[in-house]
């Protein structure tokens, strides 16, 4: 069966409720992605650190519960998750403020359970992280999840890479642009968007992309519903089907990884992948909230071994 691992971050999340009431969840971006591929039938462990608290139980409870492994979750005695606040305007587009500081999942690779972390990594067929989780870890922790990686691209995993570039995780643009070059080297699938590439490069982060490098399969989200696909030399655009009444747009991103990368690990093609990805992320903006009712999963039986989700 196949393995991924999926390192990042959940952090609590309140939103909006009727009148002056937050209701109260959680979410991440590589957490969310981490549920898709559970629902889509990946063995997929979820790698981060936690608190001791009522609330990081309930979340692992909750990953659990959505068929995600959580032996990878290590816990920090007397650290809190990390919090945020979201808004949505009248678009569906949302708004972050975040207390995610002191937060364990920072600590991950600066911990004394790191060194059994990494190596754990190379048992894997394939290691997920995104621009979020870099920003996470100092200098000294990016150079272990670094070398980890190493390590596991050694052992033969491939290294998927989503660019999620989001300015206020980062000290400043130099720190962001040395750390996601450094994670552009190592990737054998990245998962990017002109959005992210323009915010962070500034001028042609295209450019910046592994495109035509030996083993690397590029996907490029673009401005319009479409991606851009750069694989064995071959480069072709895949259009997302016209999705009507998009109630919110959270995880949109994380939904397209995960069915695009579930599809190419049961061998799917990179169209037929982006194909899938588009369904799902389609599925997800016509719900309120990052994870949607397992009963509005849609249907992959186009794509072989790539499980369907119930009615």
């Amino acid at each position: 069966m196949i393995r991924v691992a999926s390192i990042g971050e959940c952090m609590i999340e309140l939103s909006q409720a009727s009148g002056a009431l937050l209701s109260r969840s959680y979410g991440g971006d590589t957490l969310n992605t981490a549920v898709y591929l559970a629902r889509l039938g990946v063995c997929i462990d979820y790698v981060t650190a936690l608190g001791d608290d009522p609330w990081s139980e309930e979340m692992v409870r909750a990953w659990e519960a959505e068929g995600v492994g959580t032996g990878r979750v290590v816990r920090v005695p007397g650290r809190l998750p990390g919090l945020y606040v979201i808004s949505t305007d009248a678009a569906g587009q949302r708004s972050f403020h975040y207390w995610r500081d002191n937060a364990p999942a920072r600590l991950l690779f600066d911990l004394p359970e790191t060194p059994a972390i990494a190596r754990a990594l190379a048992e894997y067929d394939a290691v997920y992280l995104s621009g979020v989780s870099l920003s996470l870890y100092g200098e000294a922790g990016r150079a272990r999840l670094f070398a980890a990686l190493d390590d596991a691209r050694a052992h033969n995993a491939r290294i998927v890479f989503d660019t999620n570039f989001r300015p206020r995780g980062w000290p400043d643009r130099a720190v962001a642009r040395a750390a996601f070059r450094a994670a552009l080297a190592r990737a054998d699938i990245v998962l990017a968007s002109t959005e992210d590439l323009t915010l962070l490069f500034e001028g042609d982060g295209l450019a910046e992309l592994p495109i035509g490098k030996a083993r690397a399969e590029v996907v490029v989200k673009l401005a319009e519903p479409a991606v851009r696909i750069h694989h064995d030399a071959v480069a072709q655009t895949i259009i997302a089907e016209p999705v009507e009444a998009v109630v919110d747009t959270t995880a949109a991103g994380d939904s397209f990884a995960a069915a695009y990368l579930a599809a190419r690990l049961c061998g799917a093609s990179p169209a037929d992948a982006a194909r899938a990805g588009h369904r799902l992320a389609g599925a997800v903006v016509r719900h309120r909230g990052a994870i949607i009712p397992r009963a509005a999963m849609p249907k992959f039986a186009d794509i072989p071994y790539l499980r369907g989700q119930p009615s």
